[in-house]
């Protein structure tokens, strides 16, 4: 489901040069964004590189190139 918000333009143009270095949607960059933040605000011990790292694994393993870590093994 899709909501219309009101957004500074500001934000769009630096999405949109964003969006074209990353192949993204300028809403792809955007909610990309907000993912990031959500999860730095929810860990805020953790690096923003370790937290990317985690989601290019998680990427990974869905797509069958790696394996998932399992604990206690």
């Amino acid at each position: 489901m899709s909501t219309a918000v009101k957004i500074s333009n500001d934000l769009v143009v630096k999405a949109k040069v964003q969006s074209k270095v990353f192949k993204r949607s300028v809403a792809g960059q955007i909610e990309y964004w907000a993912k990031i933040g959500q999860i730095v605000e929810e860990n805020p011990d953790l690096p923003l590189p370790f937290i990317q790292d985690i989601l290019i694994g998680k990427e990974q393993v869905k797509s069958g190139q790696g394996t998932p870590y399992v604990f206690g093994e």
